[in-house]
């Protein structure tokens, strides 16, 4: 391929990337749009889904950055439900423990609920969760890392190193979806790989999801992969069929929130 023809793909999966943006949108149309072969705009479609720039979707795909709303849109939802699901985990917190706090709604109503502890050490990479322990009586170690939008997390290779001297002893873990084989549903690579890392690093990790995000999974093309026994803290409107295929997958399960 020439750098003409390279400079013409880049400028076609750029205009790709800002007409998904606006809605789902067919193979048959890219390929009429740019007028080229539906290979073509296949081969343009994976590109752009490994690169992390889109979502691919039957039929056609839709750009990342349409389909993730913002933290402050997930954070006036289910409120009462992320509230019992923050007490359930709370009452898992021992004196002396070191916790680690992901990103996420629902781990900063976690947070808001360790804001009177004086015997732990929380240490997060999680925005929300340092606005809500700013002014509090724990102790907060704040993970460096690049600054991710929307969902205010800190992530990268700074944010990888520091995880590695830890050793936390609980993990609580944000989602976007869940599976009971697959793990953690994530909109971006490197936020997979933190998630596995948090996971991994600590004595034992349960990840905090409201009801919703059982449903079906999660719309995303990246999937956090979690260790064997992590435990899942859900609210009272949860499926008991959909709670059985995780408990059954080896899932660990507390006693359920009540409202």
């Amino acid at each position: 391929m020439t750098s003409g023809e390279r400079s013409a793909t880049r400028r076609r999966r750029e205009r790709m990337v800002e007409l998904l943006g606006s809605g789902d949108i067919s193979v048959h149309d890219l390929a009429a749009e740019f007028a080229v072969s539906l290979s073509t705009v296949r081969r343009d479609l994976a590109t752009l889904a490994e690169g992390g720039r889109i979502t691919r979707t039957y039929g056609g795909a839709v750009d990342h950055r349409a389909a993730e709303r913002s933290w402050h849109d997930k954070a006036r939802e289910r409120r009462t439900e992320k509230d019992a699901i923050a007490r359930s985990a709370a009452g898992l917190v021992r004196g002396g423990d070191v916790v680690l706090l992901d990103a996420g709604t629902t781990v900063a109503r976690l947070a808001h609920a360790l804001r009177d502890r004086t015997d732990v050490t929380v240490v997060t990479n999680g925005l929300s969760a340092l606005v809500e322990l700013a002014d509090a009586e724990v102790e907060v170690i704040v993970l460096g890392g690049r600054l991710r939008r929307p969902n205010e997390s800190l992530l990268g290779t700074r944010t990888e190193q520091a995880l590695r001297r830890l050793t936390p002893d609980l993990a609580f873990l944000g989602a976007d979806g869940l599976d009971p084989r697959r793990g953690v549903n994530c909109p971006d690579h490197e936020q997979a790989a933190l998630k596995e890392t948090m996971a991994g690093c600590a004595r034992a990790a349960w990840v905090l999801a409201d009801h919703s995000k059982l449903a079906g999974g999660g719309g995303f093309p990246y999937w956090a992969a979690v260790p064997a026994g992590t435990g899942l803290i859900t609210g009272p409107e949860a499926d008991a069929r959909r709670l059985a295929a995780f408990a059954a997958a080896g899932w660990a399960m507390p006693p359920r929130p009540e409202e």
